[in-house]
């Protein structure tokens, strides 16, 4: 009995594994969710790093879920995809017995996260981290940590973070189901979640799926304790560093000199003319 059993329990550990998406009718910024038969872990605890530059906006870590479980996507610094841009954290939500995972997306306003407060502005209503001013973000410093010295663009208000927090002491990654969050949409975040949204940028991608590729961020590695929590340096500085750009730019001074040497028997004396038929069979022999 305890064998067929312990089979049972492989089989559906197997299937919960093997089928975690699920194709649902939605909207067409997010066409396919994630549902997973167990809940994600608690949310780690971590200290945001400093921003270090203005026009960039946080976004939180989260558990994401990849071939091998849960797994820690840091948190990070992210350029705005434009000006007036914000960004409503993705969450999980329990329904039908199951962990849905909802994606975020970029907006004009935050909308419904599950109340899950994910620290540094995102309490668990709205978004209390900064505002837009005149093309121009400004950040809240009672929640969010900037380099000032660098970043003027700063005021202190904490009577909105305390207005808009869902005290989450335990830590649930979670809406809904035994043990989750019990916070439903208000009016506001209902009439935002209809609003236009814009899906994840390449950057915020990219950073997903080098999470994903990382066998340490996984929690059945872990432990539920990720060892990089947040990403030390925004993604737009993490991705410039690809060499692929550097040979475009030293490709362009090998065209001048070509162009150079072309052009030197059309001014020179009817000797070098002999030389023209070896120079432009040169070119000619080269695969383009």
């Amino acid at each position: 009995m305890r064998m067929l059993r312990s089979a049972r329990l492989f089989l559906l550990a197997l299937l919960v594994a093997a089928v975690p998406l699920a194709v649902c009718p939605a909207p067409a910024h997010a066409a396919v969710f994630i549902s997973v038969g167990f809940a994600p872990p608690v949310l780690p605890v971590y200290v945001q790093p400093l921003c270090p530059e203005p026009g960039l906006m946080w976004t939180p870590g989260y558990w994401a879920y990849g071939p091998d479980g849960y797994y820690w996507v840091p948190g990070a610094w992210v350029p705005a995809p434009y000006a007036g841009a914000l960004w409503t954290p993705g969450y999980w939500g329990w329904s039908a017995g199951l962990y849905m995972w909802h994606p975020g997306y970029w907006g004009a306003h935050v909308g419904y996260y599950g109340g899950v407060n994910y620290g540094f502005g995102y309490m668990g209503i709205g978004f209390v981290g900064g505002i837009w001013r005149g093309g121009v973000f400004a950040y809240n410093t009672a929640v969010m940590r900037v380099n000032t010295t660098v970043i003027r663009n700063v005021y202190v208000d904490r009577t909105i973070v305390e207005r808009n927090t869902i005290v989450n002491n335990s830590h649930v990654a979670y809406n809904g189901g035994p043990g989750g969050i019990n916070h439903p949409p208000t009016a506001q975040e209902r009439s935002y979640m209809n609003e236009r949204r814009t899906a994840a940028t390449s950057l915020q991608t990219q950073h997903a799926q080098a999470a994903m590729r990382d066998h340490n961020a996984y929690a059945k590695v872990n432990g539920g304790h990720p060892s990089q929590l947040a990403s030390a340096r925004p993604l737009q500085a993490e991705h410039q560093t690809a060499p692929a750009s550097r040979p475009m730019n030293q490709a362009r001074p090998q065209q001048q000199t070509r162009q150079q040497e072309r052009s030197r028997p059309a001014s020179q004396s009817r000797p070098q003319r002999q030389a023209q038929p070896a120079e432009r069979s040169k070119p000619e022999s080269k695969p383009r």
